[in-house]
């Protein structure tokens, strides 16, 4: 599967990019997470449905800095992506 999800509130320039990416690579997903010129971010990850649940709700709470307001979430099929970047 593939989870597509924008992040919005006090999320740059608080290490969630970072954060994100040591979630994600402990559970195994391969994706992104890139900063938005509108202050959000957006995470791309893809692997095993109970996998992006749990990176779901980390998402939601962000590292100790950060103050997630919103998660907008897209679902889709997964299309291959390998390892996980910060772009």
């Amino acid at each position: 599967m593939r989870l597509t999800a924008l992040i919005s509130g006090k999320v740059q320039g608080v290490g969630y990019r970072r954060y994100v990416q040591v979630k994600a690579r402990d559970l195994g997903l391969a994706g992104s997470a890139e900063n938005l010129l509108d202050g959000r971010v957006e995470v791309v990850a893809e692997g095993p449905q109970p996998e992006l649940d749990r990176l779901l709700h980390w998402l939601r709470r962000g590292p100790a800095h950060a103050q997630v307001t919103q998660v907008d979430v897209q679902w889709a099929e997964g299309t291959g992506l390998r390892e996980f970047h910060i772009i």
